[in-house]
């Protein structure tokens, strides 16, 4: 079922002019008493016609049926006149907000965490929104849920090497709310949903294992600072020893390099200030 425009004219116009000049024709004929049967008729049927009128208020629809039978809706805002046997429901079609629950969900690890999401919607298709599903509010809520547990079980919590080339729940944000929009998108567009923005609003690990990943984050990160350390210990290293070299300062024989090269190390890596030591006597 899709959405089709409905039959309304203008409010105003119906209001000042169409049903009054009706309504005062056939009182004449009454009054008259002429066509007395069609004019006491016509005069009912003019009187049930009041009840046509309706107000649209801006960004919302009014979704028609006659016994049963979807026969259209109506957006323009303002007064409108229809036909009075139209059952008339309201849908709202301004954005709307929905922050779903803290759910508890493994991601592809197995690593159980906690995440939340923020998606905002609004209703495209007036009828399907209202026939196609029982409560499309309802509908909103389930589905979105759904399709974020998903989601969060399809990527891991952080990546798995260390170029972070591994798309992620926490080192990727704006390529996992892209991919929770078109999931969510997928589920709602059934019921004539439209997803404008879906964003991750609370991701964590589920705190039985926090503290344990805390400590893996430490580590990580303490290899990681050690690397750059050594790396440029090393080429502190070399270059020393080369400008030993270049300028004559000192000859150092294979074992000698291998002493200096030694406390150089110990002191650029150490990390407390390193305790000088005075040799008084011979490396030998």
């Amino acid at each position: 079922m899709t959405e089709k425009k409905g039959f309304s004219i203008n409010g105003y116009l119906a209001f000042f002019v169409v049903l009054p000049l009706l309504q005062v024709s056939f009182g004449i004929m009454l009054a008259n008493k002429i066509f007395i049967p069609v004019s006491i008729v016509c005069s009912i049927i003019v009187l049930i016609c009041w009840a046509g009128f309706f107000m649209v208020q801006p960004n919302q629809a009014k979704v028609m049926t006659l016994f049963g039978s979807y026969v259209g809706t109506e957006k323009r805002n303002g007064l409108r006149w229809t036909i009075p046997f139209f059952m008339r429901k309201t849908v709202s079609l301004r954005i709307r907000n929905f922050e779903s629950t803290k759910i508890k969900v493994n991601d592809n690890l197995g690593n159980p965490i906690e995440i939340a999401t923020i998606v905002v919607w609004s209703v495209t298709d007036s009828a399907e929104a209202m026939f196609e599903v029982d409560d499309y509010e309802s509908y909103v809520t389930i589905q979105t849920e759904s399709a974020l547990r998903n989601m969060a079980s399809s990527y891991s919590y952080d990546p798995q090497d260390d170029n972070n080339t591994d798309i992620a729940l926490r080192s990727h944000p704006q390529h996992i709310s892209e991919m929770l929009k078109q999931e969510v998108q997928e589920r709602l567009g059934k019921a004539g949903l439209t997803v404008l923005e879906s964003k991750i609003s609370h991701l964590a690990y589920s705190p039985e294992i926090a503290s344990a990943m805390l400590q893996r984050q430490q580590a990580t990160a303490i290899i990681a600072a050690r690397s750059k350390i050594v790396e440029g210990a090393v080429g502190m290293v070399e270059m020393a020893l080369d400008r030993l070299k270049s300028r004559g300062v000192v000859e150092l024989d294979e074992e000698r390099k291998a002493m200096m090269v030694s406390n150089l190390l110990v002191v650029l890596c150490g990390d407390k200030n390193a305790q000088p030591i005075i040799n008084s006597g011979s490396l030998y």
